[in-house]
């Protein structure tokens, strides 16, 4: 198939224009991706008023389903935030790996905390974690370190109820019970490679001591049981996983009613799942440990602030896509690479690398990429192979974190490193998350 010049310019044009207006003109990322939609809508020769419908019906699309899990999942982190379960629960895997597996004990704790909690909320409650070990044992800081940002960064990349695999999955029609089995099998390995492991190579070229800051942490301090927040946890995630397992092909169709199937479907649905699983929180770790219904209703409100963003950034994602698919550059494309034998898992992953390394913010490649690569996704592609893309994306996403990224300076700046040793630490740990996850699934979509 002959490719229609026109219509790739109107994408190039577009996306020059999306990063221009990120990086010169430092433009905020929710405005920045609503102008280049519109650039690449007229580039196309749409008219003015297909436009704006395109744009209204791009942001509604995406919205109805991203803006109720996002503020969901955000009122459900605040809570066992402030609980103190991620401290409880880092604690207590601390207790049982004991100093010598210490490294992995934060790996794990920063894969389960960063389920329900954003990524630099969650690394600035453990960080006194790390200092107090670092100080206990003498070894260099980058040992603890970075497992947990090994596991934080996976879990928050790869695992949903987090905004960004919710939001690509919503922009790409994916299921978000795969989305999670998927972004399981991949992320642990990920987490690993990058976590524990390299942490033993690069403590031992690169020396850090803790700052001399911060509170010291007394272990004893939580009162939360671990087993609580282990269960409050993984409610939303088993109940969506249920669902999916039990309406899936694997399962006989006449093992259930078509009514208990339809109350499996709304029970597992994510809005009923993260609903149920705030009401639990809500009671077992507010109202049960003394929290007023004032103090929750305050903590819950303020969780909405970095959920909005994600929602509008999410939304402007949804027009990008819709703009691709009604000028008909998506369909195009998607025969293109089809008859060129050109993978989508390839293509996503690069797609969302390229543009996490040129503008920098993880959620930003993330939607941009799922934008671009949703037009191309043919009804032949079935449910696993779509929550396959999700996590390729979010691994591509998750590369080379370096200056342009503001995780790059909160984590030269609560450790205590320099430029080149963020560099040689925090970004190349970021770089083999990305590709140890890409290369898991890549090897399952060619076995499944």
């Amino acid at each position: 198939m002959s490719l229609d010049y026109n219509l790739i310019l109107a994408v190039i044009g577009g996306m020059i224009i999306l990063l221009t207006l990120i990086l010169v003109f430092r433009i905020q990322a929710f405005i920045s991706l609503l102008i280049a939609s519109i650039a690449v809508g007229l580039f196309a020769g749409m008219n003015p008023t297909e436009v704006i419908k395109t744009m209204q019906e791009g942001m509604g699309n995406t919205l109805g389903f991203v803006a109720v899990v996002v503020g969901l999942g955000a009122m459900f982190g605040a809570i066992l935030e402030h609980s103190g379960g991620a401290k409880a629960l880092a604690n207590f895997l601390l207790k049982k790996f004991g100093e010598a597996k210490a490294s992995w004990a934060l790996m794990l704790t920063g894969f389960f905390v960063a389920i329900p909690i954003f990524f630099d909320v969650a690394f600035i409650i453990l960080i006194p974690l790390v200092y107090a070990l670092q100080r206990r044992t003498g070894k260099s800081l980058l040992l603890y370190a970075i497992p947990l940002l090994a596991g934080l960064a996976c879990t928050h990349a790869f695992i949903p109820p987090t905004p960004g695999p919710v939001a690509v999955a919503d922009i790409l029609g994916a299921d978000l019970g795969w989305v999670i089995f998927f972004g399981a099998v991949a992320g642990l390995p990920a987490a690993i490679v990058s976590g524990p492991i390299f942490a033993k190579y690069i403590s031992g070229k690169i020396n850090v001591a803790a700052p001399m800051i911060i509170e010291e942490v007394n272990v004893e301090d939580s009162h939360v049981s671990v087993g609580l927040i282990i269960g409050i946890v993984t409610i939303p995630i088993i109940l969506i996983l249920a669902n999916t397992f039990l309406n899936s092909a694997l399962v006989p169709a006449d093992l259930l009613t078509e009514i208990e199937r339809d109350w499996l479907k709304m029970i597992g649905h994510p809005f009923s799942a993260l609903i149920i699983a705030n009401l639990v929180a809500w009671y077992l770790l507010g109202i049960r440990k003394g929290f007023t219904k004032d103090k929750l209703l305050e903590i819950t409100t303020k969780s909405m602030g970095p959920a909005g963003i994600i929602i509008l950034l999410t939304g402007a994602g949804g027009v990008f896509k819709q703009m691709l698919v009604n000028t008909g550059t998506g369909e195009m494309l998607a025969r293109y690479f089809a008859e060129a034998g050109v993978s989508l898992i390839v293509f996503s992953f690069i797609a969302a690398g390229l543009i996490r390394v040129l503008q920098g913010s993880a959620t930003v490649a993330m939607i941009t990429a799922a934008g671009i690569t949703a037009p191309l996704i043919t009804e032949s592609v079935d449910d696993m192979h779509k929550a396959m893309i999700v996590v390729v994306i979010a691994a591509g996403a998750s590369m080379m974190s370096h200056v342009n990224d503001s995780g790059f300076w909160l984590v030269s700046k609560y450790l205590g490193i320099t430029e080149k040793q963020t560099f040689q630490s925090w970004t190349m740990m970021t770089t083999l998350l990305a590709f140890t996850g890409f290369v898991v699934i890549w090897i399952l979509s060619l076995v499944l």
